[in-house]
């Protein structure tokens, strides 16, 4: 999509970032997402082996270069865990592939990029306590499948009820929201929601999909938040995780509105306040 390109220039001609802020991520050996996805998926789609059902419930025709594609977006959310381990945040122009399961892709998703990177830190880093924040209008039904068995990952939804997908799986808590929700009810939900679950949760380091198909003029997106809302629900989610020293990747997700122009300001915006908050 455009906005993979528009968004860090639009940041770096602004001055937010600079240059030497960006990293070009390198793909994930697979050994790493194999803890997540399911060894016989990941070789039918090395080798294009998708049945013809399974590639229209992605989206996408398969290719080479969308297999890299996906493996490129793992890396570049993984490499982004181990630098929020230093800088304290880390942010990812792509990812929030969330609606790929273990074993099959959905939604224009193949391979799960904050599921891996949540395993990484499991497996290889040694935490005990990861919480996904998915704020994408879209129910992150993938991730919640995963890791529906794994009491070390907590998932947390907040999502259009009406909205892709139409059969729902369980996070660990789901918040449907009604067609049209407005700025006041959404931020005043998400604002008595996410401190307590993090009092109660009590995560080492945050994933947080950070959709900006929330949007009143998204294409898809069916809910009613303007670009001032989307911007105070992403500080909010940034100043709770700066305030409690919880280290956190934010992926962008989701946005589809007619102008490409709203689709890059809302996402700026997001870049901004961590630079904001943490630099």
């Amino acid at each position: 999509m455009l906005k993979y390109e528009l968004l860090p220039e639009q940041l770096v001609r602004e001055g937010t970032l600079s240059e030497t802020s960006l990293f070009a991520p390198i793909p994930l050996p697979e050994k790493y997402f194999l803890d997540t996805h399911d060894a016989a998926y990941w070789l039918r789609l090395q080798q294009g082996q998708l049945t013809r059902a399974e590639e229209r419930a992605t989206g996408f025709p398969w290719s080479e270069a969308l297999v890299q594609r996906e493996v490129t977006i793992l890396g570049g959310t993984v490499q982004c865990a181990k630098l929020a381990l230093h800088t304290g945040v880390a942010l990812n122009v792509a990812g929030g592939t969330h609606h790929a399961f273990r074993d099959r892709g959905e939604g224009f998703c193949l391979l799960n990029d904050q599921a891996v990177a949540a395993n990484y830190l499991l497996h290889h880093e040694g935490f005990q306590k990861v919480l996904i924040v998915d704020l994408d209008v879209h129910q992150g039904n993938g991730t919640a499948a995963i890791f529906q068995h794994e009491p070390r990952v907590f998932t947390f939804s907040m999502h259009g009820a009406r909205n892709y997908p139409a059969r729902k799986e369980q996070s660990d808590l789901d918040l449907p929201l009604p067609d049209g929700t407005d700025d006041a009810t959404y931020l005043k939900l998400l604002a008595e929601t996410l401190p307590r679950l993090l009092d109660e949760v009590q995560p080492q380091f945050v994933f947080y999909l950070a959709g900006v198909d929330v949007l009143a003029t998204d294409k898809l997106g069916k809910l009613g938040l303007t670009r001032e809302g989307c911007r105070q629900r992403d500080r909010l989610v940034l100043e709770l995780c700066y305030r409690n020293r919880l280290p956190v990747v934010v992926c962008m997700g989701g946005g589809y509105s007619e102008r490409v122009a709203d689709i890059v300001e809302a996402h700026a915006n997001t870049f901004r306040l961590a630079q904001e908050l943490w630099f």
